[in-house]
């Protein structure tokens, strides 16, 4: 589903990944791990076309993408839900919802887009109970759920996830992965970037471990969750 080879990356003359390679099999989870500043959201927003690369390829099922703009991320399945959760705060729930449909709305109106919200609705109750409130008084934690909704809303073959459990309660936290695992059961493949080593590992097939730019560990979750320098430096074990 998606390979990436030899990615390199940075703002103006800062490097920030250096020659990261990493795989996403199709169906499959897989997370980021590393400490705040390692790299893993510039390492996201290169996969879906917020920064482009200095360096290496992003392969979208055999597709070389890393040098398209953002706005073709869709036509390859690829949707991001961001770092902060970046909700449009003035606007409701559901034109929160409609605007994560806007290629599928405009200029032709696919019908599926009522059921896909009804989805979603259904996965999230609390959205349907808040549709016609402004996304921007909700709480964090539906915040982030209207975030992930909204991604659904592009119906993504690959959702990248930056930092899905930051600044929220450890309930919320646990609904929030328990999603994730449902929605990589569904068939959607996932890459996960997150602090939250522990959760993460829980939640993916694969890891990768990210430190200063660069891939330092990868194995599958189960084997990662018991390596020594993991345990030790992101588990707290």
């Amino acid at each position: 589903m998606l390979e990436v080879e030899a990615l390199s990356a940075g703002y103006g003359h800062v490097a920030v990944l250096h020659r990261i390679s990493l795989r996403v099999e199709q169906g499959q989870s897989v997370c980021l791990i590393g400490a705040n500043g390692a790299g893993k959201t510039t390492l996201l927003r290169c996969i879906a076309g917020l920064l482009r690369p200095s360096g290496g390829r992003i392969l979208v099922e055999g597709n070389d993408i890393a040098g398209r703009p953002a706005s073709t991320r869709l036509d390859f399945g690829v949707t991001l839900v961001p770092e902060g959760r970046r909700v449009f705060a003035p606007m409701t729930v559901r034109e929160n919802l409609e605007m994560g449909a806007f290629r599928r709305l405009w200029p032709r109106r696919d019908r599926q887009v009522g059921a896909d919200m009804d989805a979603v609705f259904d996965m999230f109750p609390r959205l349907g109970e808040r549709q016609g409130q402004p996304a921007g008084l909700l709480s964090g934690g539906e915040q982030q759920m209207l975030a992930i909704g909204r991604a659904l809303m592009s119906r993504p073959r690959l959702l990248l996830l930056d930092e899905p459990s930051m600044g929220l309660a450890p309930r919320v936290v646990q609904d929030i992965f328990a999603t994730i695992r449902k929605l990589n059961q569904q068939g959607i493949s996932i890459l996960l970037g997150e602090q939250n080593a522990n959760m993460a590992l829980q939640s993916a097939a694969r890891g990768y471990v990210i430190a200063e730019g660069e891939i330092v560990r990868e194995a599958e979750s189960t084997m990662l969750a018991r390596d020594p320098i993991v345990r030790t430096a992101y588990l707290g074990l």
